[in-house]
Parts: structure tokens; sequence; C-alpha cells
């Protein structure tokens, strides 16, 4: 993992003083002292999607040009280039936002740069693979890159209102945000995963997303799972027609990030966090170092 991507992550659970108990005994170089509970991935998909990003419906002409990037991207090696700084030993590359300015030829896209390795922030840079895509997309399109941090739930309301052209954040691609966005071909496959404390093993005997579920439909509302606002996570929980999820009658308790969610597991106030397999890898491993 990429010490970049990991402080990052740190600094944003800090800042919020959400890192109970930090001072209470020291980690060596052999990991977490043994009285910290850590947290860990069941590494079972509990869904399959699609990520893609939105288009401003007013504007078939970017959509026709982003499709012809992501196709271009993807057959010269440069997509592959990009994942392989964030997923395998490559170095991120930094991406800086110009302002806004009327008079110039911008691309706006809407972002939430809480959502490593997609996009995340380093002092005023902005890093992840949809970042460093955008970058290169601006340079195709031959304008200026501005980024649009925001909320996950208000990247979409963006776009759809004309504030952004587009928005790359991670996005899940479903029947009922093509409604009020159109939507690029897909350049990523995502799931969700569950992430417990390190010492619950109610899981360790399941193989597959009907095991996992099958012992989450049988708990009750006294028991709480985080997720991030707006997210399939909170869908997938909550239960959702459209998305097809039946839900859980767990209590779902949404966070600003993924970050904050997995903290509060560790504090106590959690049963489990349910959030995209990537970002729940980093925030994990991340986490964990601080214990």
């Amino acid at each position: 993992m990429k010490k970049k991507i990991i402080a990052t992550v740190l600094t944003a659970v800090m800042a919020f003083g959400a890192l109970a108990g930090c001072t209470n005994g020291s980690s060596g170089e052999d990991g977490p002292a043994p009285d910290k509970v850590t947290a860990k991935v069941i590494d079972i998909d509990l869904t399959e999607e699609e990520y893609a990003f939105a288009i401003d419906q007013n504007q078939p002409e970017l959509l026709e040009s982003v499709n012809s990037y992501i196709a271009q991207i993807k057959s010269d090696g440069t997509f592959d280039a990009i994942c392989e700084k964030y997923f395998g030993n490559g170095t991120p590359t930094p991406v800086v936002s110009a302002a806004q300015d009327d008079s110039k030829e911008q691309l706006l896209v809407a972002t939430n740069a809480a959502f490593a390795p997609f996009e995340y922030m380093e002092g005023d840079n902005y890093y992840g693979v949809d970042m460093e895509i955008a970058a290169g997309l601006a340079n195709y399109l031959g304008k200026e890159l501005v980024i649009q941090n925001m909320d996950f739930d208000a990247v979409l309301l963006s776009v759809n209102q004309g504030k952004s052209d587009m928005s790359m954040s991670g996005l899940t691609v479903t029947d009922e945000r093509k409604e009020i966005v159109n939507f690029t071909t897909s350049y990523y496959t995502a799931s969700q995963r569950l992430i417990v404390p390190s010492n619950n093993d109610e899981f360790s005997s399941c193989t597959s997303a009907a095991d996992i579920e099958a012992i989450l439909k049988a708990k009750g509302s006294d028991v709480k799972v985080g997720v991030q606002n707006g997210t399939t996570g909170q869908f997938y929980c909550e239960g959702d027609e459209e998305w097809g999820f039946d839900g859980y009658n767990m209590t779902t308790v949404g966070y600003k990030n993924g970050s904050l969610a997995v903290q509060d597991l560790l504090n106590g106030n959690l049963t489990y966090v349910i959030i995209d397999a990537a970002p729940a890898k980093f925030i994990v491993e991340s986490i964990n170092n601080l214990q």
C-alpha cells in the first residue's frame, strides 16, 4: 500500500477526532499492540456493480467524447497504468484543480474526495483513479480541469442542475440515476464488502454472499451497521426495490465517509460496516496501522 494513501485516510479520520484510545499502549514494527481490537474485511463480494461517470444530459457531445476517451485509455494501457499506481506498486500522480472561471474553456467535475483509492486529497492536491482519469480527459478535450469537491449525495444533483459538466466519484449505474444524468460506458466493476472487528469470527465459515446474508438477516434492530451516506452500501442495508436489495432489520447508521464508520466500529458503536471493496481495504489497513 502506498504510504501517501495511508496518510491521507488517517488524516481524514484524525481531523474528526475519532481516534479514541490511540495513546493507550503503543504499536511497534510488528503491528498493532496485542490488546488493541483492529478491523478486518470479509473477502466475499456481497454485490456486483458497475462504475461509470455521470454526464449532464444537456451535453450529449460530452458523453460521446468521454466514451471515446474511456475506450482509448482502455485499449492503449493508460487505464491499467493508472490502476497500477493505486492497486500495485506505482506512484500516484497529484492532480491540481484550476479555479473556476467562466471566461475559460473548463471541464467542471463534481466529486467526493473521501473515497480512496478513487478520489481523495492530500493538501491541495487530488489523487485517485478517477482524478487521474479526469486530468487526462481534460487534456484530451483541450480544457482546463476544475474539480468541485462536495458531499457524495450532492454530486449527481450538481450535474443534473448544470452546475457541473460531469461527476467522477465512484458512481454505480442504476436506472433511477439514469433519469437525471447520462452515464458513460462502465470503466470498473465494484462490489460491497463487510467489515467487522478482528475478534469477530461469526463469518469464518462463510464461503458465499448467501452465507453472510443468512447471518445478517437474523439480526434485529438492536444491531447497528455503518455505511457511507448515499452509497450502494446504504441501499443494500436499508433495502431498495430499484436496486434489487431486500435490506435487513438492522439499524443503518450513515456517515460522511467510510473512515468514520470504521473508526466508530472500533469504538464499539457499531457491529458491522458495509462499504465498497477497494475503499474498505485501504481504510481498514490504514486505521489498523494506528491501533
